[in-house]
């Protein structure tokens, strides 16, 4: 007999949608059918339950309505869960590893960045938890995963029954899993890489302050991560990579989202190009500089590590 996956009947949101496609990728619940009610005895008679009861035992039920519920994903996170992130904490790395065979300190770093990046997001919006806090959005993102989920629904001058509110929550189950599966994917096949890829550059580099990327590879996510797990925070100020065609350095920005370097490129750089740039320099080869100092070209690869060095010495 299939086992059989419980949550609430009615109006469907994001959270529960996804909690019920990530358990269907498991193996063991691979084949289970889908129990939509309000009935105690009905839904008691699933295997698993979500989003529904008023229940959490983090073994057969998955809820966090009640009153009490303070469930985060860990002790460094303060969003409380939703049914989607407490399936995702005690069955996401069987999860990840079923989708991508990965394991070990891999899988550790795919189920922590899937959490942050997708799932906490669906856990804060169904909380009711602003990404903003108590500052008014200046406008309303004109498309959102919770809204499209919503959206599912019947309007309120449409038909609308169990059977149709079944059918419409496995759209809806299919359209948020579809995009897990994507973020899963994107983490484990080129997220990963990348991030290997940077790590091996940071850990070869000669010059401590400059690091060099042989091929372009999207860095600075993994930079600061990087540099806290070999505490050397702050010390990387230039990236040196390829752009298919010539060469640029890029300085380090202050934080991961700010437009303020560590270390701009010089000031009488800034704005210059080609042979006015290789007179103030003094390295034949140079393409540019920005006006804000934020990044350069040169043609070569030797040219572009030795004017990064050079931009030290000011």
């Amino acid at each position: 007999m299939a086992l059989k996956i419980g949550t609430h009947s009615g109006t469907f949101h994001c959270d529960e949608a996804l909690a019920v496609y990530m358990l269907k990728t498991l193996p063991k619940y691979k084949d289970a059918t889908v129990t939509r009610s309000r009935d105690p005895e009905t839904l008691e008679a699933c295997d698993i339950i979500v989003d529904v009861t008023g229940k959490y035992d983090g073994v057969k039920h998955f809820d966090h309505h009640q009153r009490e519920f303070s469930e985060t994903f860990d002790a460094a996170h303060t969003t409380k869960l939703s049914s989607a992130g407490l399936v995702y904490k005690h069955f996401g790395k069987e999860i990840v590893e079923t989708l991508t065979s990965e394991k070990g300190e891999t899988l550790d770093l795919i189920w922590n960045k899937v959490y942050n990046e997708f799932i906490e997001g669906i856990d804060a919006n169904d909380n009711g938890i602003s990404p903003y806090g108590t500052t008014k959005a200046s406008f309303k993102p004109a498309l959102s995963l919770p809204g499209m989920v919503s959206h599912l629904n019947p309007r309120w001058n449409e038909p609308s029954s169990d059977a149709i509110l079944d059918e419409r929550f496995q759209k809806a189950s299919a359209l948020v899993g579809s995009h897990f599966e994507d973020r899963v994917d994107y983490f484990a096949k080129a997220w990963l890489p990348a991030r290997a890829g940077v790590y091996a550059a940071i850990s070869s580099r000669e010059t401590p302050e400059i690091v060099i990327l042989d091929e372009f590879l999207p860095w600075k996510d993994h930079l600061f991560s990087i540099e806290q797990e070999l505490q050397i925070v702050g010390k990387v100020l230039y990236i040196v990579y390829s752009d298919g065609k010539g060469w640029r350095i890029q300085a380090v920005p202050q934080s991961l989202d700010s437009f303020e370097s560590r270390k701009a490129l010089p000031e009488p750089w800034r704005g210059v190009r080609d042979e006015k740039l290789d007179e103030l320099t003094g390295l034949p080869g140079g393409v540019f500089v920005h006006a804000a100092g934020f990044i350069g070209g040169h043609k070569t690869r030797d040219g572009a590590i030795e004017l990064a060095k050079k931009a030290l010495t000011f």
